[in-house]
């Protein structure tokens, strides 16, 4: 499977976390990964920066951009193919 960084910005006008019904929502979509075919190794949300962080893995980019659909209903989507240190040291450049 291939490694992903995702990125999802939304605004403060647009953020799901007060939203009663969006919120759980939203948890559901991520707990729902492996039946999407996307593992989640990592996420984060920053602190008042309405920013969510993931690191994926996936067979391809579209896959992670299908589960990811709901998210960008609320804001942008960013899905970049990425690498683990090892391999870039490995393959000699980023």
């Amino acid at each position: 499977m291939a490694l992903f960084m995702v990125q999802h910005i939304h605004s403060a006008d647009t953020c799901p976390a007060p939203d009663p019904q969006m919120a759980p929502g939203l948890l559901k979509v991520l707990a729902a990964a492996p039946q999407a075919g996307v593992k989640v190794l990592a996420e984060a949300v920053v602190d008042g920066q309405h920013e969510l962080n993931l690191i994926v893995e996936a067979d391809v980019a579209a896959t992670v951009e299908t589960w990811m659909a709901p998210f960008a209903q609320m804001g942008s989507v960013s899905v970049r193919p990425a690498s683990h240190c090892e391999r870039v040291v490995e393959r000699g450049a980023c």
